[in-house]
């Protein structure tokens, strides 16, 4: 798994104490990872051109080795239990249609202590992301949850959610494959050319390295540059920005060893208290 992202903007292997967040230990970053509960590796501070959008991973259950393999749906999208990342709120796997749709767009309104933050699913950029997150807003696993992570590094700008844990650990019981951009323009920023322009408005979901789509996502609030690992699967409507602009001016929580962050629980603390699916459109 790339060890790339800025910690967690991702959802990873599981590894024991490794808490999602990993802080970047007095780096700095060319911010580029987003991690979901990860191994070590996915969560590790980055490198000085590191970037890091990571989920981290929970640590494992103990799992008895002679229980039936993780169950995988049949059809095209291939959603498979994760029994060593058990789910943060019990949900069921996605429906899993032998054609998956893939046309046309979905309004889902994020309700936040804040504000509302609309998004406009794309189904023909990420279909079988699109499925799972309207599975996931239709069983209200969204509801009542934090956004834990708010970076502020120049070149990553984003806001985490998705985990009910709010441990940045937490998903929704299974993963799925990565749908990935593939036209992004190269990041200014990047001298390497590896990194992408993922821009203000985009909604993206975290991993914790290649095909560990689960529940948690981010939104973009300034330009960011990113390595292309990242499934893009919708994008921020404008007043959704505005009440991502509030958030993101109320800063980074300070904790007692860094008194200025740039990642980590947002100061504003932010719940996302109904997800909806509102009118869809073609």
């Amino acid at each position: 798994m790339s060890s790339e992202l800025p910690p967690r903007l991702g959802v990873a292997a599981p590894r024991r104490p490794v808490r999602a967040l990993t802080r970047l230990a007095g780096v700095t970053v060319l911010a580029g990872a987003l991690v979901v509960g990860a191994s070590a590796a996915a969560v590790a501070a980055p490198g000085p051109s590191g970037d890091a959008v990571t989920a981290s991973a929970a640590p494992p259950a103990a799992v008895d080795t002679a229980t039936r393999p993780p169950r995988t749906t049949h059809g095209p999208c291939a959603y498979t239990e994760t029994p060593d990342e058990p789910a943060a709120r019990p949900v069921p796997l996605p429906p899993d249609p032998r054609r998956t749709p893939a046309r046309g767009t979905v309004r889902v309104t994020l309700a936040t202590n804040h504000g509302p933050i609309g998004v406009t699913l794309d189904r023909a950029a990420a279909p079988c992301t699109v499925q799972s997150f309207l599975h996931l807003v239709g069983k209200r696993f969204y509801d009542r949850t934090p956004c834990h992570r708010l970076t502020a590094y120049p070149t990553l700008s984003v806001l985490q959610c998705g985990d009910p844990s709010g441990t940045g650990e937490g998903g929704p019981g299974y993963r799925y494959r990565d749908e990935l951009p593939t036209d992004l323009p190269p990041a200014p920023t990047d001298p390497t050319g590896e990194r992408r322009v993922y821009a203000r408005g985009v909604l993206a979901m975290a991993n914790a390295g290649p095909d560990t789509n689960g529940s948690q996502f981010f939104l973009v609030y300034a330009n960011s540059a990113l390595r292309p690992n990242y499934t893009i699967f919708g994008e921020v409507d404008a007043a959704g920005l505005a009440t991502l602009d509030r958030i993101a001016a109320g800063g980074v929580a300070p904790t007692a060893e860094d008194p200025a962050p740039v990642d980590g629980a947002p100061a504003l603390p932010v719940t996302i208290r109904r997800a909806v699916r509102t009118h869809h459109h073609h």
